[in-house]
């Protein structure tokens, strides 16, 4: 059996995905955190490379891309809230 490096990127991609998920539900990481939100926008650009460059699945690449896009979403408005607090903070002291 020869995997190809998309096979690999879809494997990893799927346990990114998994694993942020089990991080969740252990509470060793946040849903709104970097980390999570990172794991999760990496782990759909895997699967989606995987579904690109190997057995395309339409239905299967749009709920990643759904997937990646609220993981970027996610992150920006964490971003957004991390800049508004840090200027409430200045404009306390």
């Amino acid at each position: 059996m020869n995997i190809l490096w998309h096979d690999w990127a879809g494997y990893l991609g799927v346990v990114l995905v998994l694993l942020a998920f089990l991080l969740l539900q252990a509470r060793k990481l946040h849903g709104n955190g970097l980390v999570y939100q990172l794991m999760n926008v990496l782990g759909a650009l895997g699967v989606m490379l995987s579904l690109l460059f190997g057995s395309f699945n339409a239905s299967a690449f749009v709920m990643q891309l759904a997937w990646m896009v609220i993981g970027i979403y996610g992150i920006a408005n964490s971003a957004r809230v991390r800049r508004e607090l840090k200027d409430v903070e200045r404009r306390i002291s």
